[in-house]
């Protein structure tokens, strides 16, 4: 007598056949330099290009949703969580090679390990990034910068994988690139990247890596967690932090969470901050600035799991 068979969980099929990691109910705050967010549905950390495919096509096919992450340096997810499949790729995904003058680099790779393998090569273009947190891929999605440089600058191809599994290939010139910008598209994971640099005097090289690194801690609240540059410096001549600044803001908190008194565009988790207590001061810095000085402050940092006008006042 013919039977029908129980339907399978898309889940637990996935969990049975991944290679890598696949975590259940996964606390974000573990993921995030901010220490901040509610458990994912699911996190996953695939083995290799095969696994990856797979499951994207797994999730695809069961019309789940799915986020890509790097090292969550520059995130801030919701008390909630999300719902969905989170891809890590920053632990699996860091072969890194250098022949002469040409980086070769997966998108998990640390951007702070290709700096310093750049230049102990005698490699010029990357050493103004020396400290900027996050991995290859995340710094490329963001086009990260730092000090007049930024990685676009050095970037000549980049290979990525579609929510459907498939691999495709572009060019520098098939992206768009601006300020803490690209036109990445947001289905797409960046699988692998080639990057040209130029020979440069040893000395050279090192001073202007020194001078990066010495001012990101003498400007930066270094020692507590943060996401970075919480808002991107607007037009004009004058920055975020020197904004909020003027709006008196320094120093306010909110649970805690507050807009540090050392650089005023670094929101800062004192240890218990929640999602919403540096959504709390996103607002109010937004509000605050546009009021006195007619300016509107965009986000830099990346948001995930809530709903689109959160941020807005």
């Amino acid at each position: 007598m013919w039977r029908p068979q129980p339907k399978v969980d898309p889940m637990t099929q996935l969990k049975s056949m991944i290679k890598g990691s696949f975590l259940e109910n996964e606390p974000m705050s573990i993921h995030t330099s901010y220490g901040i967010g509610g458990p994912a549905k699911a996190f996953i950390t695939p083995k290799n290009k095969e696994d990856l495919s797979f499951a994207l096509q797994c999730a695809h096919q069961h019309q789940i949703p799915v986020y890509f992450v790097g090292s969550g340096s520059n995130l801030l997810v919701s008390d909630d969580g999300i719902d969905g499949i989170v891809f890590t790729l920053g632990k699996s995904f860091t072969h890194l090679e250098i022949e002469g003058i040409h980086i070769s680099a997966e998108s998990g790779v640390m951007l702070g390990k290709m700096v310093k393998e750049a230049t102990s090569h005698n490699l010029t273009g990357l050493e103004n990034l020396i400290g900027v947190p996050g991995t290859v891929g995340g710094a490329l999605v963001m086009n990260a910068g730092a000090f007049g440089g930024e990685i676009s600058n050095v970037l000549k191809s980049i290979e990525v994988m579609t929510l459907e599994g498939q691999l495709k290939n572009y060019s520098v010139n098939d992206i768009e690139f601006s300020y803490r910008h690209s036109t990445f598209n947001e289905d797409e994971i960046i699988i692998h990247a080639e990057f040209e640099l130029t020979i440069a005097d040893h000395e050279t090289i090192q001073n202007e890596k020194i001078k990066a690194s010495q001012g990101r801690k003498k400007n930066q609240p270094l020692r507590f967690r943060s996401a970075g540059s919480v808002f991107k410096n607007p037009k004009g001549d004058k920055a975020a932090g020197f904004l909020i600044d003027k709006a008196g803001l320094k120093g306010t908190r909110s649970g805690d969470a507050e807009i540090s008194t050392h650089h005023a565009n670094f929101f800062i988790n004192h240890g218990q901050a929640k999602a919403m207590d540096i959504v709390t001061l996103i607002q109010l810095a937004r509000k605050e600035v546009y009021d006195k000085f007619g300016v509107k402050l965009d986000l830099e940092i990346k948001t995930l799991g809530f709903h689109p006008e959160t941020f807005t006042v």
